[in-house]
Order: structure tokens, then C-alpha cells, then sequence
């Protein structure tokens, strides 16, 4: 343990300052406005960097090096077209309506131009979505106690229940911290806390990079020589993965391929959209701004940043992937299948190679992403429940002292919820560590917020469609759409009886995940504008 000292003094200063803003912040958040909005008083360049720290999370931080390691190439970055133009729209239609109507969760919005059934319909939709992703999204920065672990420990093989006490305890203990300070200094001490985060990343970011170039014979010449192959390297990439013979057969390709041209133009942007236009935890940061004119630079210039961030971190696979194939064979290497393990490959690598003090940063930023993420994450989910739901079942008095403190409450009651999802994620993966339901619940907002941004779109821009009725329809629709492209029925039913449920309907698409949220928030739309609104907007 001497070899971590340094590194343990490191993520110990981190924690110092952590909880530091949220008793700061602590004094400073006695009414909802100032609790859930900070008064709408951050600069911009704080809302901006809180969103970043939003966007990258732990599985972010080491699944896109992993995209990088497995394909040698920058196609993932093609997405970025898309993310970026979202935010153009966010920024010029969405934010503009969320600061005309005074909104503190976006779903009163829907009311407004609705009715009540939507915006409780809507908020459910994104309790349940947040809940489920962010909670199983907490095994994923656990990842580094395993490998730190197993390098301590190489002559021993982990069981399942060692893996998963080890996971857990390290979540709860991440979970709960990040449950303190945010509980404490409300969305101030979450953005304020981010703005470290964010600098604490993107130096781990740099040093990664700087090490692995130092390493390789060369520099990034030596890369470049030894990656000759037809796709390495490449950023653009307009086919389908599968060859196809028909035009009908290309377009299915595509449809199931995550990263092409058209998805970066296509899908991404539905992504985005519903991402940073309908879900309270980003656009909660988002409305903190002074006005919709700051937000709107924050918003624009976080997709602008997003593009060397992108490119550095799946620069980081790239170079593991030479470091490991070419001049470093390491017998201890994480395997799965019979092949390097991608999500595990960076933190093996921080864990094994880099100097201490080097490595102490690398761990905090992996810590900065977590407690980012949750931060947001358990600010927006106790404020849209209150405001939603709580407010509205109980006779809860005017007073604001009051009111933030049962959003205190709630804020560490969906802690437990996370963290109880997060132990049964962790409990899952130990005991059957290749079971594909982990990334379907991962990928779960892909499922639903289809059928958020639909019903936004409709209340955004038409004045006499849509109603709470014909939302509801439309909304359970465009679910049950995504589900039927995306192989959902299929997946679960094999998952159960150990064959597919419709093996023979070659002629059906089956969509990758930059796809659903176009094709739920299409069919929601589509539905949703055949009802007559009962309020105009």
C-alpha cells in the first residue's frame, strides 16, 4: 500500500474540497429557487462546465476508450455532428420556453400547454429512465477496485461475492458522499463542485495521453506506422458494418450499424435533443444561467468542447491498443472471451503503469465523473418528484424552508434507490459476468426518450395539437415501437426460453441504439398530433 500513498493523499485533498463547496453552499440554499435553480445567478462558463461534467461519465471515461481499442479508428466522434446541431435547436427553441414559463422542472412546461396527466405522465417516464440508468451506471467506476485488487493480489483469483463486496462497498461509500454535498449545498454545490471535476479531467485526460505518447517508440509516428489497416484511424464511415446486396439491405445495415454518417446527422441529433431538451438533470444546470442567453452560449460551447474531448479520449484506446499489441505484452492484460477486455483496458493500464501521484489524478478524475453524474442525477430527481408529484399528494405548507427540506429528503431517498439498483447491477455482473441484460438496462433511455422529445416537439411547434389523453397514447406507442426495432421481445424472450422469437423475419430492421430516439419520437409525434388540444400554446 506504500506505492498508492501519494495517490490515497491525492483523492484525499479531492474529497476535502468536495465537501468544502457543499458546506459553503450549505448557507446559501434556504428557498427552492436557490436550492434546485441557484437563483439563477451562474455564469455561464460554470453552467458550461457542469455540463460537461454531466456528459462524461465513468462509462464514458473508460467505455470510449474501449470504442477506441476495439476499432482503431475516430468513427464514435462522427456523433458529434449530431450533438452539436441538437444543441443549436435546444438552445433557440427549448430554453427559450423553459425561461418564458418560469419553470423549475420542465415538466410543468407540459402542463401548461397540456395538461397535468402529461407532465406527470412525462415526469414518471424520467424518474423511472434516470433511476435505472444512473443506478447501474454506479458499478462502472468500480471497476478500478477490481483491477487494483487483482494488482495486489496476482496470485489470487477473485470469486464472484469478493468482486461484488468489493464493488458495493466502494459505491455506497461514493454514493452516499455524493448524496451528502448535494443534499447539503443544492444545485450550487453540484455545479461548483463540477467546475473541479471537470478541470480534474480533463488534466487526467492530457496526462494519459502525454504518458502513452512518451511510451511508444516514436510518438504518434510510431502509431500511425503500426496501424495500416483499411479502417484505422478513420473518422468518416457512410456504409452499414454488414454488406448488403439491395437497397432495401444497405438501408438495414445502416439502421443497424451505431456509428456512420447518418447516424451522426440523424440519430445523434434525436439524441441530443431529448437528452439536453427534455431531461430535468441536464437541463436543470442549464436553467440555472442568468438568462436564456447565457444558457444558450453555455449549451452551444459545451458541444464545441465535447469535440477534443471526444477525439482524446478515444485517442487513449488507440494508444493502448499499440502500447499493448506492439510494445507491451502483458500477460495480466483483462480478458473476456478469450480477447483483451476494452471497458477494462484504461483502468488496468492506470493502475499498473502510471507513476504515483500521476495515477492518484487519473483515480480522482474517474471519481470526478462519477460524482458528477450522480450529483446532477439525484438534484434533478428530487426536485422534479417534489414539484411533480409531492407538492401536489400532500398538504405541503408554503414555506420555502419547508419545501427545500423535503427535497433534502427525497434527495437522499432516491440515494437508496440508486444505490439499491447499483448493488443488484453490481450482484449481477459478478455472478454472470456475460449476461447481456446490464447493457440493456444501460441503454434504457433509448427505450423512453423517444417518447419524451416527441410530445416536446408537439407542444414546441404546433399551437392546437396534442392533448393529455392523446399524449398518453402516443407516448406508450412510441415505446412499443423502439422495443419492436430495436429486438427488444426477442432478446428477452431468448434470455428466457433460450431461443428467438422470430428467427426467420430477415426482412425486418432491427436498430441500433443511435436510432431510437429518432424513430420513438417519430411515431409519438405522429400520434400525438391526430388529438385536438384542449389549450393552445
Amino acid at each position: 500500500m506504500q506505492a498508492y500513498a501519494l495517490d490515497l493523499i491525492i483523492i484525499g485533498i479531492y474529497f476535502a474540497a468536495i465537501i468544502g463547496i457543499g458546506i459553503h453552499f450549505s448557507r446559501k440554499s434556504g428557498n427552492v429557487s436557490e436550492f434546485s435553480l441557484g437563483g439563477r445567478s451562474i455564469p455561464w462558463w460554470a453552467v458550461l462546465a457542469s455540463i460537461l461534467a454531466s456528459e462524461i461519465s465513468a462509462g464514458t471515461f473508460f467505455g470510449t476508450p474501449g470504442e477506441g481499442f476495439k476499432n482503431h479508428n475516430y468513427t464514435y466522434a462522427q456523433l458529434m455532428v449530431g450533438y452539436l446541431l441538437a444543441r443549436l435547436v435546444v438552445s433557440s427553441v427549448f430554453i427559450p420556453a423553459y425561461y418564458k414559463n418560469n419553470v423549475v422542472s420542465i415538466y410543468e412546461f407540459l402542463e401548461t400547454r397540456f395538461g397535468p396527466r402529461t407532465r406527470r405522465f412525462a415526469s414518471m417516464v424520467f424518474l423511472f429512465t434516470r433511476s435505472l440508468a444512473s443506478g447501474t451506471r454506479l458499478w462502472v467506476p468500480t471497476l478500478l477496485l477490481v483491477v487494483i485488487w487483482n494488482h495486489l493480489n496476482p496470485e489470487l483469483v477473485m470469486t464472484p461475492w469478493q468482486q461484488f463486496w468489493i464493488t458495493g462497498v466502494g459505491l455506497v461509500l461514493i454514493s452516499l458522499l455524493t448524496a451528502a454535498y448535494t443534499a447539503v449545498g443544492g444545485i450550487k454545490a453540484v455545479i461548483w463542485t463540477d467546475v473541479i471535476q471537470i478541470v480534474v479531467l480533463f488534466a487526467a485526460l492530457g496526462f494519459s495521453v502525454y504518458f502513452l505518447l512518451g511510451h511508444i517508440p516514436g510518438g504518434w509516428d510510431g502509431v500511425k506506422a503500426k496501424l495500416n489497416g483499411p479502417k484505422d484511424l478513420s473518422l468518416w464511415q457512410w456504409k452499414g458494418d454488414k454488406p448488403a446486396d439491395t437497397t432495401w439491405g444497405e438501408i438495414k445495415s445502416i439502421l443497424g450499424s451505431e456509428f456512420t454518417v447518418w447516424s451522426a446527422f440523424l440519430g445523434s441529433l434525436f439524441v441530443t435533443m431529448a437528452t439536453h431538451g427534455t431531461d430535468q438533470d441536464m437541463v436543470q444546470r442549464m436553467l440555472t444561467a442568468k438568462n436564456k442567453n447565457q444558457s444558450a452560449v453555455a449549451t452551444i460551447l459545451s458541444g464545441v468542447a465535447d469535440i477534443p474531448v471526444t477525439f482524446a479520449v478515444l485517442s487513449i484506446g488507440i494508444l493502448l491498443y499499440v502500447f499493448y499489441t506492439y510494445f507491451h505484452i502483458d500477460p495480466h492484460l483483462p480478458m473476456a472471451n478469450g480477447n483483451p477486455d476494452s471497458a477494462r483496458i484504461f483502468p488496468h493500464f492506470v493502475v499498473t503503469m502510471m507513476p504515483a501521484g500521476l495515477r492518484g489524478l487519473v483515480i480522482a478524475g474517474v471519481l470526478a465523473t462519477t460524482m458528477g453524474s450522480l450529483g446532477t442525477a439525484l438534484n434533478s430527481l428530487a426536485t422534479s418528484y417534489s414539484r411533480d408529484f409531492h407538492f401536489r399528494w400532500f398538504n405541503t405548507p408554503d414555506d420555502d424552508q419547508k419545501r427545500v427540506r423535503i427535497i433534502k429528503r427525497s434527495t437522499f431517498a432516491f440515494t437508496l434507490v440508486l444505490i439499491t439498483i447499483g448493488l443488484l447491477t453490481a450482484l449481477v455482473k459478478a455472478l454472470n459476468p456475460s449476461l447481456s441484460i446490464i447493457g440493456i438496462i444501460l441503454g434504457s433511455f433509448g427505450y423512453t426518450y423517444g417518447s419524451l422529445l416527441g410530445i416536446f416537439m408537439v407542444a414546441l411547434f404546433t399551437k392546437n395539437r396534442g392533448n393529455d389523453q392523446g399524449n398518453i397514447i402516443a407516448m406508450i406507442a412510441g415505446f412499443i415501437a423502439v422495443a419492436l426495432l430495436s429486438n427488444l421481445p426477442n432478446e428477452l424472450f431468448h434470455m428466457i426460453a433460450g431461443r428467438n422469437l422470430y428467427e426467420n423475419a430477415h426482412w425486418f430492421p432491427i436498430i441500433e441504439f443511435p436510432w431510437r430516439i429518432m424513430f420513438g419520437t417519430i411515431v409519438t409525434a405522429l400520434i400525438a398530433i391526430c388529438f385536438r388540444s384542449n389549450k393552445s400554446a
